[in-house]
């Protein structure tokens, strides 16, 4: 559906974007992730055709439209400031890009109708002034408005980041089944983790310009191709030298000149003993309190290790407990010690 084949982007003597190569499949819901500066932004800029490359092509639907002129290229862009109208009407926000097209007054009032029920703007709503809406009511006009023209494509730049938390994991869930409802495929920009997790069919992982690695959320968190990208994606331990010795003399796998990482729901507390598993003796440091889980601080001597256990409501441990913690060397994502890709284990 859509491919950038060696895309790279220069500011001056900047080189913002290096070797960019990407393949969205049809109907698929597709993040760029990473942080501020990364060029994921400058990626989708590039789609969209707010910016030209410097080299290499992007390709929609096997079409060349690097050098197509943004207008001509049936993308709809949601911005992250929304880019509304504010003296415009909700509904003449919503028809705009229909009356750049010179559409008949009767289909434009049917298909803005149409649209506003699928993002489940009321007709009340429609007359009122964007600057009268509520951030998550904007949200949906702009939503509205990137898909009232029919586009194939609809490219989001984190849209939900200017929402307080509550309303942007609910918009988060309506933005998954609006995404599946109307089957369009989708590039979703954001800083956040969790939002690409809950979100992506793929996700591709920025840094400094570059790609670290695609996959899908469960690759991306459970098999980080890189060091990066472990750090980058929710929250880990890297094990201290004398935790990664004592798992060296379990398993021949375990390099201790490597850097070594464990997530932390990976980790566990006054489980039986296993054989080839590492028990450590600690001591519940802090706790924080989550309801359905618990994160715990446990100090095992050469570092605090941060571990999630899930609430029963029965075996909650208390600051001062001593408890025993549970390593598996299989759980371990290790990578160089220069930085890397996943070491095979």
């Amino acid at each position: 559906m859509i491919r950038l084949k060696d895309i790279v982007v220069k500011f001056g003597d900047f080189t913002a974007l290096h070797d960019i190569n990407v393949q969205v499949n049809e109907g698929e819901f597709f993040t760029f992730l990473g942080p501020s500066g990364c060029g994921k932004t400058t990626t989708l800029r590039t789609i969209t055709g707010f910016i030209e490359p410097a080299e290499g092509s992007v390709f929609v639907k096997d079409k060349d439209i690097t050098h197509v002129p943004i207008e001509e290229r049936n993308i709809g862009i949601v911005f992250q400031s929304y880019a509304l109208f504010p003296t415009m009407t909700v509904y003449d926000n919503i028809a705009f890009g229909l009356k750049v097209k010179k559409l008949k007054k009767p289909v434009i009032d049917e298909k803005v109708r149409a649209i506003a029920k699928k993002v489940e703007l009321a007709d009340e709503k429609l007359n009122k002034a964007v600057s009268q809406l509520s951030g998550g009511q904007q949200e949906r006009v702009a939503i509205a408005r990137a898909l009232v023209t029919e586009p194939s494509i609809i490219c989001l730049d984190e849209p939900l980041s200017n929402l307080d938390a509550k309303l942007r994991v609910q918009l988060r869930e309506e933005l998954k089944r609006m995404q599946k409802d109307f089957g369009i495929t989708s590039i979703y920009v954001t800083h956040d983790q969790e939002e690409a997790l809950t979100l992506s069919d793929r996700i591709a992982v920025f840094n400094k310009g570059r790609i670290e690695q695609i996959g899908t959320p469960n690759d991306i968190y459970n098999h980080s191709a890189t060091e990066f990208v472990c750090n980058f994606i929710g929250d880990i331990n890297r094990l201290s030298d004398g935790i990664v010795t004592q798992l060296a003399s379990l398993s021949s796998s375990i390099d201790p000149k490597q850097h070594h990482y464990i997530r932390l729901e990976r980790l566990h507390v006054n489980e039986p003993a296993e054989e080839g598993v590492l028990s450590l003796p600690g001591t519940v440091t802090m706790r924080e309190y989550y309801g359905l889980y618990i994160k715990y601080y446990i100090d095992v001597g050469s570092q605090i290790l941060k571990i999630i256990e899930r609430n029963d409501g029965v075996h909650i441990y208390e600051e001062g407990n001593q408890v025993i913690v549970s390593i598996n060397p299989a759980d371990l994502m290790s990578y160089p010690a220069e930085g890397g890709t996943e070491a095979e284990r």
